[in-house]
């Protein structure tokens, strides 16, 4: 035997001492993190699983409630949602109490109504979009049954440049303002949103026929 073959031959077997003796070091832990990766898949089906049937569930009880508004029903739809607003899952309890809201509208009870809407609008919880809906939605119910302070006091900070709910906000206000005898702070946001150029065809259009109405009032009692 050469010395050539000899070296190869003690340096194989060196190596598989080295494996063995890995093998014993790090074998168990090479079980385990296998065993932790099986038991991790397992849970994370399970989870899935659970996950998507509550949600389901919550979607078919937020249908039923949106059918049983439709039909009229509207006590029977406020229970539902407020199953839904304690046990829903996800998204489904705040939209459940949004629904309420507007049920509670729907239903000639706007003060009620209007609490719900204050109630998820300061909701620190709630996504910061969903929070801006629900004072919009409160101060539109206000321009009847409330004060443009009361109309101010949830939408003046939506008015903002760059605002994408700025032109509802700014009709909102202008029409408490146009309540309350101050026509020119109603012009003057009315003239905001006509000559904003991201404004919505309806809204500038509403805009300026209320302009326009304003403006023949005040001719008729010059």
């Amino acid at each position: 035997m050469s010395d050539d073959s000899f070296i190869r031959e003690v340096n194989e077997e060196l190596r598989q001492d080295q494996i063995k003796a890995l093998g014993r070091r790090y074998g168990p832990l090479a079980i385990g993190a296998a065993v932790l990766v099986v038991l991790a898949t397992a849970a994370w089906v399970v989870y899935d699983h659970w996950s998507t049937s509550r949600a389901n569930q919550s979607g078919d009880l937020f249908q039923e409630a949106l059918e049983l508004s439709q039909e009229g029903k509207n006590e029977e739809a406020l229970k539902t949602l407020e199953e839904l607003e304690n046990s829903g899952y996800g998204a489904y309890p705040m939209l459940a109490r949004l629904r309420t809201a507007t049920a509670l509208a729907d239903m000639g009870k706007p003060e009620e109504a209007i609490a719900k809407f204050d109630e998820v609008a300061n909701d620190d919880a709630a996504p910061a979009a969903i929070r801006d809906m629900a004072r919009l939605r409160a101060a539109l119910l206000l321009v009847d049954h409330g004060s443009y302070a009361d109309v101010a006091a949830r939408v003046e900070a939506l008015t903002a440049e760059g605002n994408p709910m700025r032109h509802i906000a700014r009709e909102a206000l202008a029409l408490a303002a146009w309540k309350e005898g101050n026509r020119e702070n109603a012009l003057s946001l009315f003239e905001q949103i006509i000559n904003d150029p991201e404004s919505p065809p309806g809204a500038r259009g509403r805009a300026e026929m209320m302009s326009e109405l304003i403006a023949g009032t005040n001719s008729e009692s010059g």
